[in-house]
């Protein structure tokens, strides 16, 4: 089995002449970029709702750091959740939600609340010995991404240049000045150092603004596995179109960045400022962790004259949706740790189908690894279709020049696939396992 029958393309215009024409007649009719077979669907919902579980410890600990631990110069214990946050409610579960888009708890999740407790080792011992040994969340992967948004700065939105206005800058300093107050000497560093200090402060309004995001991702997750185990899913376009409508109904929850110090909050970045999800989170963190991201470290050379690194930002092409998934022990993408987090919450039926398909347990990491490749085509598909309705024409718009329109538009975001790095062309067959 290849690829899924496709509709017809749109007989009001021509079919496209397009490398990826397939791709973008089904993404006129509606589809994804990821073929719609059963075997898909089944792929995509199990590594959302395992990818969720660390997600669910990732933005409460982003947060954490954000607003607590925020500028300490020796933070040995950031990875270190204290209970307030992970009783912490999501703005997006529960009883008390704002919007409730999971019908589940909105503190921690008990999946991730047992893993902090054993771990893969299966044993309650001090946290101090988990951490260690590595048997944790590993929350180096949330900061490498993270530092991808912080690096590929100007991705639109209005967050962004902001970090460098004077109003930012005041806002920093009264929190930096309290929070190092009665600390002559660190004082004194910031005295000599400011941008230095400045610089970090943006840093952790990153770590906000992630956090903020991924509040908002980890239940859209659960809530798709959990619709999926009802059976509420008939196919891919379904799930895309969850993630969409859900993309259209948390668009304008505000980014923003506090600190608490001492019982006192400073606003480095106030809700009154109009920051956005959508257009201050979301499509910063698309453009800069699905498609750019950075080389790993040791595989390219960052000395310029080696020509290694690509010498203009748009050029950077290391996200998952180009990744060769091979585990290589580092937090960039491919996401090495991440699939190491999300070994540990694969649904049963997920699990049935690598052991089918492994060539044994250490191939796993490789397999889960593509079926995460394939779950963020199809949230690239989501973020496509949504910016197709805020910006362009219906799908089934009767005008045909219209419909041309979107077809430019289409076609202009798979040209991004073209290079030879792409696994668009991959994902497409369902024996690229």
């Amino acid at each position: 089995m290849t690829t899924a029958t496709l509709n017809p393309p749109n007989t009001k215009i021509p079919p496209s002449t397009h490398e990826f024409a397939e791709v973008i007649h089904r993404l006129e009719a509606g589809g994804s970029m990821l073929p719609d077979t059963p075997e898909n669907l089944m792929q995509i919902i199990g590594i959302y709702k395992a990818y969720a579980v660390p997600m669910d410890f990732y933005w409460r600990d982003l947060l954490y750091i954000a607003e607590r631990v925020f500028l300490n110069p020796l933070p040995a214990f950031k990875y270190f959740l204290p209970q307030e946050y992970l009783d912490l409610h999501n703005h997006y579960a529960g009883d008390t939600a704002d919007l409730r888009i999971w019908r589940g708890e909105a503190t921690a999740h008990p999946e991730l609340l047992e893993f902090m407790v054993r771990g893969e080792m299966k044993q309650n011992l001090p946290k101090i010995f988990h951490h260690l040994w590595h048997d944790r969340i590993n929350m180096e992967f949330a900061e490498e991404c993270m530092r991808a948004m912080l690096w590929h700065r100007g991705m639109g939105g209005q967050f962004d240049p902001y970090l460098d206005t004077d109003e930012y800058k005041a806002n920093a300093d009264r929190a930096i000045r309290a929070y190092f107050k009665g600390n002559p000497l660190m004082l004194g560093l910031y005295k000599l150092f400011p941008d230095m200090f400045y610089e970090q402060v943006r840093q952790l309004s990153y770590y906000a603004n992630l956090g903020q995001f991924w509040e908002i991702m980890a239940p859209v997750f659960f809530e798709m596995s959990d619709i999926y185990d009802e059976g509420g899913f008939k196919g891919v376009p379904d799930a895309m179109n969850f993630l969409v409508n859900g993309i259209f109904a948390i668009a304008g929850r505000p980014i923003y960045h506090h600190v608490y110090i001492d019982g006192e909050c400073y606003e480095i970045i106030s809700k009154s400022k109009g920051f956005t999800w959508l257009y201050e989170a979301a499509l910063p963190y698309v453009e800069a962790v699905f498609y750019r991201t950075s080389p790993f470290r040791g595989t390219k050379s960052y000395n310029a004259q080696a020509y290694q690194v690509p010498s203009e930002q748009k050029d950077f092409h290391y996200g998952i949706l180009y990744a060769d998934v091979f585990p290589v022990g580092s937090a960039g993408i491919p996401p090495t740790l991440l699939m190491q987090d999300m070994l540990h919450f694969l649904p049963p039926y997920l699990l049935d189908y690598y052991q089918q398909y492994c060539r044994g347990e250490d191939d796993m990491l490789i397999q889960l690894g593509i079926t995460f490749q394939r779950s963020m085509y199809n949230v690239t598909s989501a973020v496509i279709q949504a910016l197709r309705t805020a910006l362009l024409y219906p799908l089934d718009d009767p005008d045909p020049e219209h419909l041309m329109a979107n077809r430019i538009f289409f076609e202009a975001q798979m040209d991004r696939f073209k290079r030879p790095e792409a696994r668009l062309r991959n994902v497409q067959f369902q024996e690229y396992r």
